[in-house]
This record gives C-alpha cells, structure tokens and sequence, in this order.
C-alpha cells in the first residue's frame, strides 16, 4: 500500500552485499526505507563452501537481517519474493499479489546458477549459491562416503569416492581442495570397509588454467596446490553430459567419462531471473548473463529513479569505455554506497556521478596452508601464495563477516578444526533435501520428493 509518510520512500530489493550496504549509507538520511528479501537472512557468500564442506554451521555466515537492521530506525524489513517491477506507475508486485510503492528503487537481487543451457543438468550437479545449496551438497558428499561404505562391488564403490567439481574459478578451487582434506584428513579411521583416503577428486576445468581472474603464475601456483593436497586437475576439458551416474568429458584428446554419484556446479552464474522483467518493463539491454546495463551512474536509461547493482548490473567503471565491474563482493558493496550516495544527490538536486570501482584484488584459498593473494596497491600489485596468503585470507574473511558473533564463533571452529582435522557440523538430514533425484539403487530411486524447504540440521 502507498506509504502515508510525507519522506521519500526507498525500496530495496535484495539484501545480499549491495543491498545492505546502500542500506547502511542511507542510515542518517531522511527517508523510509523498505528492503524486500526472499529469506530472512543476510548471507556472507564468500564463506557458503565451508558450510556446504561440514566445517562451519550456517549461524556462523548467515545473520538474520531483522536483527542486523534492527537500530536503522528508517528501515521496515519484509519477507516477500518479487514477482513483477512497474516503472511507471512505481509499484513492485510479491509473490502474493501485493503491492508495494516507491519514489526510488535500488535493485539487488543477485545471482543464480548458470547451465548454459543444459538446465537437465541441475538436478544431477547442484550449485552452491544459497544455504539450501549447501546444505544439499553437504548431503550429497556425506552419504557418498556412507553408500560406498555399504557397497561391496568395487567397481560400484569407485563411483561414490569420485567426486567432480566443475569448474576452477574460486568457489571451485576452494570445494576441491576443502573435500580432498576431509577425505585424507577428517575421516580417517572413522570408517571400516573403505579407506576415505582412496577418494578421488576431480577438478574439471574448460579453460587452460584455474583462477582466469588471476595472474598466471598465481593460477599455475594454484594449481600445483591442488595437486599437492590431491586433487586431479583437468584443464581443457568441456562437460557434454550430466546424469546420474557421471560426467562426460570433450577434451583435446577425444571424450572421457567420469563416474561420480557427487558432482558440484560452480562453472556458471546467471543474474537473477527478475532483471530480464525489468530490462522488458524498462526497454533496458541485458548482456549474455542476464545482467541489466545500467548508466554509468548505476540507474537505467531513461529510468534515474531506479538503479541497479552488484550481481544484477552489467556495469563499467568511470563509464562506456571504462573497464567492465566484476561480480564479486568488493564491488557489490561498492556499487551499495555509490547508488545511495547518488539517491541524495537527486533528492538534493545534485547531478549524480559515475561510478569508479576501485579493485582491492582477489584471493582464493586451496586448502591448509594453501592459498593465493592478488592484491592492487598504491605501489602496485602484490602477489603472493603459500602459508602467508593462507593466513591472509583466513584474518581477511574474518573480518569482513556480518558481527562480532559471528567472527568470534568462526575463529574458534576454526581453530578447532586446525588442531583436530575435525568438521564439527557433519549431520545428514533428509528432511533438509531438496528434489533432487535420492542417490541410490532404483528402490531408492522410487521413494518420493522430500521437501524443497532445506533447513539446517
């Protein structure tokens, strides 16, 4: 319903990094926010694998954004999925036909899983974007382990110890590093017929290098890392097929086939199905990801009252010309601050002004030990791998989690797990999968969906 408010009325969708963080700038100003949210927490992304790997719960990234809101007196939060955007009569429609309306929209809706097309492939390879994505590979990944311990054929076993990332882009490099650990360290001596340790993990690439964001002498570091903790590194490699028993591989050197009942997706994301219904109602272009392009003040054309970013926002730095804005974290909260810093000057009376992504650099983690670190600095860039940029990158992503809580609670699982090898939240539960094809014989096969609401065990 219309606000009664005589204060400009702020609308904000989506509260991921960018959401949040033009939230956050808005705090003093004289305005009635409202976000709009399809769950009801803030999730700190970068963090998602741990969850999915059983080495943190989901408590430890995730803050429920009524509480994290709750001293911005300006902010009204609702739990709603928007269906439809109206520019011009200024309404959003949720899920439920109601109607909200706005003098300002500041769209942040994100991202999801990309198959290129081979949509048939998702029920086979999950992605890993939300907690139900994780809590449904953490699923997938035990039970591996539990099903092989069962089967008495070999041949058959073989295909529950072969894990498949696909994929070598961070979540990917992270995933493959963090689940051979678990297989060669968490659980030995915890099984009887199997040794864990036998476990293969594939890593499977289509480019000719891991981390594309990365210098190569850093990916190439990347790589020998891996290789180092176990993991198989398959470069070059095109995925053709996905099913329920594998992968199938195009390479250089003809097809191959890998036999995995656990694959994962991080090869490939798309924005979120809501900015192709606001390209249509806008007349705005969307690039091949689905991303919206925006002005080089983040708005719309012919649109200033609404501004697109992070995940969302096919974006350029200073500009047409400037260079393109990746989809990482940085720049999603750079892109929050800079929307509501031009919301007040139109409100002001101001021009706007383009938006300048400032690139503080890339890190990814491999596993103990391991990392690499792509840092921009004044001096200029500094690049280092090993224990020092393993250590960086812990104390980096500590740092930036949503509260003191929640650092405090990750320090010490951490350092828990460094000194036993052990991953304290390692609990299956069924009723937290999603419908997905159970994995199994064709009796399993036969039992019927589960609920496609996860929750955490």
């Amino acid at each position: 319903m219309p606000t009664l408010s005589p204060r400009p009325h702020v609308l904000v969708i989506g509260c991921g990094f960018g959401g949040l963080e033009a939230i956050r700038a808005l705090r003093r100003a004289p305005l009635d926010i409202t976000v709009v949210d399809r769950t009801n927490h803030h999730l700190f992304q970068p963090l998602l694998y741990q969850v999915a790997t059983a080495g943190l719960s989901a408590p430890s990234i995730a803050a429920p954004i009524r509480h994290v809101l709750r001293a911005q007196a300006n902010v009204r939060t609702l739990l709603g999925d928007v269906q439809r955007i109206d520019p011009q009569a200024r309404t959003v429609t949720l899920e439920d036909g109601q109607e909200l309306h706005w003098d300002h929209l500041i769209v942040a809706a994100g991202a999801t899983h990309s198959y290129f097309g081979n949509d048939a492939w998702a029920p086979h390879a999950p992605g890993l974007k939300t907690l139900a994505d994780a809590f449904e590979i953490r699923r997938r990944v035990l039970r591996a382990f539990e099903a092989a311990e069962r089967e008495p054929d070999p041949a058959r076993r073989a295909g529950w110890l072969q894990f498949v990332v696909i994929g070598a882009g961070p979540t990917g490099v992270e995933m493959a590093g963090t689940l051979a650990e678990i297989a060669r360290r968490t659980l030995v001596g915890e099984f009887r017929q199997i040794n864990p340790a036998s476990a293969r993990v594939v890593l499977v690439e289509g480019a000719e290098r891991v981390l594309q964001t990365m210098p190569p002498t850093l990916s190439e570091s990347a790589r020998r890392q891996l290789q180092q903790l176990g993991v198989d590194v398959l470069l070059n490699q095109r995925v053709t097929a996905i099913d329920g028993e594998g992968v199938t591989l195009q390479g250089q050197d003809g097809a191959q086939r890998l036999h995995s009942h656990c694959v994962i997706w991080a090869a490939g994301v798309a924005a979120s199905p809501l900015g192709r219904q606001l390209a249509e109602a806008c007349g705005a272009l969307l690039d091949r990801a689905g991303r919206v392009q925006v002005e080089a003040d983040l708005s719309l054309p012919g649109h200033p009252h609404i501004s697109v970013i992070g995940d969302l926002a096919a974006a350029r730095s200073g500009g047409p010309e400037g260079r393109p804005v990746p989809g990482v974290s940085p720049a999603a909260k750079q892109m929050g601050r800079w929307a509501a810093a031009n919301l007040l000057r139109r409100l002001a009376g101001r021009p706007t002004l383009p938006f300048r992504y400032r690139d503080y650099g890339n890190l990814a983690t491999i596993g103990r030990h391991s990392a690499v670190v792509d840092l921009g600095t004044p001096l200029g860039p500094l690049r280092f791998s090993g224990y020092l940029a393993w250590l960086f990158w812990l104390f980096a992503h500590v740092y930036f989690l949503i509260d003191f809580r929640s650092r405090l609670v990750v320090l010490m699982d951490w350092a828990w797990a460094y000194w036993t090898h052990e991953r304290h939240a390692r609990v299956i539960s069924d009723l937290g999968s999603r419908q997905f094809p159970p994995m199994g014989d064709g009796a399993a096969r036969d039992r019927p969906a589960q609920s496609p609401h996860a929750t955490e065990p």
